[in-house]
């Protein structure tokens, strides 16, 4: 396969030829906008700009600790936390879990964009203080209650430093398997050979590296259960589990791409 770019007056077109024949061509848009580009069921939730799109009231329950959220490998690092704290007999931990519906939009009403401007779900209110705290992103929703409770975060400087290394690991890894491979293998509408590829070798590469440590240790950080390791089983568990992707449920599929 090769690409070529040719730029004509105002029109920028690319075009993929195979044995010299051209398969397909796109051009490029002079500005990006949600109206003009086909992202499949995201459609109407993609747009290029931020901030609330409409008035809300969002659900109040009784517990200190407000949870915004939805069972995505993202959504569900912070009820395992909350759940496992529960267990460990902090109950302080009790928690009020509300959904919010990502297909819906509802993490653009106004209550959800004032606890998270980032329109990303989960998002947390901790109203134990004089004033509520809002926290946002999952890595730092993980941490702050660790924090708070004092649990599943070690306090020696040497193996707390290499939690944090295993949690920002993920951050910084989940979306090549999110947004790249679980997006062009299991979302797209359109199948895309070269991207279907390039990120399904990246998530090999990933669980491999994952499988290399684990053999040296039980948990991802050492000998303790920490915040790492629910934030990587929550996408790369799930995901060798068959229950993150729909495409992937299947244990034959699962063998064909060898995870």
């Amino acid at each position: 396969m090769v690409q070529r770019l040719r730029k004509s007056h105002a029109k920028i077109i690319l075009k993929k030829t195979v044995g010299g024949n051209t398969m397909t061509e796109y051009e490029l848009p002079r500005v990006w906008s949600a109206a003009d580009s086909n992202q499949g069921k995201f459609s109407g939730i993609n747009r290029p700009t931020a901030g609330a799109r409409f008035e809300q009231k969002l659900p109040v329950g009784d517990t200190d600790l407000q949870l915004y959220s939805l069972g995505t490998p993202n959504g569900v690092k912070v009820t395992i936390l909350l759940e496992e704290l529960l267990e460990a007999g902090v109950k302080e931990a009790a928690y009020d879990l509300f959904k919010i519906s990502i297909m819906d939009g509802d993490q653009f009403g106004s209550e959800f964009v004032a606890i998270n401007p980032n329109s990303k779900i989960p998002a947390l209110l901790d109203r134990s203080g004089n004033e509520p705290i809002r926290v946002f992103e999952s890595a730092n929703i993980l941490l702050y209650l660790a924090e708070k409770f004092g649990k599943f975060l070690p306090q020696d400087t040497a193996k707390r430093t290499e939690v944090l290394n295993w949690l920002f690991w993920q951050t910084g890894a989940a979306p090549f398997l999110g947004g790249g491979f679980g997006h062009f293998f299991n979302y797209a509408p359109e199948k895309i050979e070269y991207a279907i590829n390039r990120f399904t070798m990246e998530a090999k590469r990933q669980l491999d590296l994952l499988d290399q440590e684990l053999a040296k240790r039980p948990y991802i950080a050492g000998d303790e259960y920490t915040i790492a390791d629910i934030a990587i089983w929550s996408w790369y568990g799930r995901l060798v589990q068959g229950h993150l992707y729909q495409i992937l449920q299947s244990s034959l599929m699962r063998k064909v791409i060898n995870i």
